[in-house]
């Protein structure tokens, strides 16, 4: 990696003719004018839910593979409903607790500077301890439906997305999307663990395709929004490094998902998941080469191709691993 460089955050970034003030005093009450639907959409908006819907999808196809393997059946009716609702709980909070920690920048960033904490919807303690229940409750429901190895890993992974990720990586080294990638992965093993009480290699192979497939994912977003993190001081690969670098290792990383990817395939599944694996996976490949190219000739490297398909891929690999579970 190579060295990082911080850009300073100043007190006001200007924004095509209007400034964004960071509030430096105590921070205002929610505003008198909002409704109650107003107040329940923002504290939604919290739990981020778009990105807790991808933690889903690869979590219950992997408690289907999981069930299929070392039981030779379907999951528990229960045990799924429990993980779907305590897994959506935990993200939901560690993704609250992450707005409370990073109200300083979002403030700082357009992308982020519509969020329920820099208007003043909701006050950041109130966040705090939204984002706190939700984690106690999330644990408490996977603990005394399915086993203290799911409810630990979840416990582990909302510490490290807020306490690792947020709180230092983050904010201190361009690796902070690779090593920030374990939280992100953590779910693969929490609906693993679920089901069987163990870890077995299946299942860590599952969570190093999610893992490595996560670099390239937000790299993307990254240059989207690579003045934003720039403003906000955040040392993002793209703010810290050429696009031909980034572009780099967007390529070496969409290879290692689709190697492991592969690999699940005659330990797991059938031929069907090994088709489908191999051809998306050349076609994440694919769109990372075609970005890199771009950033080699110097021209527009249109990162959101590969941020979209990106999603499309992970969500089509784990569809078939849900399918391949029938067939086994």
């Amino acid at each position: 990696m190579s060295a990082t460089r911080t850009a300073p955050v100043s007190p006001a970034v200007p924004d095509r003719g209007r400034t964004i003030v960071v509030n430096t005093g105590a921070e205002p009450p929610p505003s008198p004018r909002s409704k109650p639907a107003a107040i329940v959409k923002a504290y939604i908006t919290l739990t981020k839910p778009r990105i807790v819907e991808l933690l889903l999808i690869t979590t219950i196809p992997t408690m289907f593979l999981a069930a299929r393997l070392h039981a030779g059946g379907l999951p528990d009716l229960v045990t799924v409903l429990v993980v779907v609702i305590g897994g959506a709980m935990a993200a939901g909070a560690a993704n609250a607790i992450n707005c409370y920690f990073d109200r300083d920048i979002d403030q700082l960033m357009r992308r982020t500077s519509r969020r329920p904490i820099p208007q003043h919807t909701i006050a950041p303690e109130r966040a705090l301890t939204f984002g706190l229940v939700l984690a106690v409750v999330s644990i408490a429901l996977i603990w005394s439906f399915t086993n203290l190895l799911a409810a630990a890993l979840t416990l582990a992974a909302i510490a490290y997305y807020d306490l690792v990720y947020t709180l230092w990586l983050k904010r201190t080294t361009a690796a902070n999307t690779v090593w920030g990638g374990v939280c992100g992965s953590a779910p693969v093993l929490i609906g693993w663990a679920a089901v069987t009480g163990t870890l077995s290699w299946e299942a860590w192979i599952l969570f190093a395709v999610v893992f490595w497939w996560q670099p390239p994912h937000f790299f993307a977003l990254a240059i989207k929004y690579k003045d934003d993190y720039a403003a906000a001081g955040i040392p993002m690969l793209p703010v810290v490094a050429s696009l031909r670098r980034v572009g780099l290792e967007s390529v070496i990383y969409a290879w290692l998902t689709l190697g492991f990817s592969l690999a699940l395939w005659p330990l797991a599944t059938t031929p069907l998941y090994g088709v489908v694996a191999l051809v998306t996976g050349g076609m994440f490949c694919l769109e990372a080469h075609r970005m890199h190219g771009r950033a080699r000739r110097g021209e527009n490297v249109k990162p959101m191709r590969l941020f979209h398909w990106s999603t499309s891929y992970l969500t089509l690999l784990f569809v078939a691993v849900a399918v391949d579970s029938f067939l086994l």
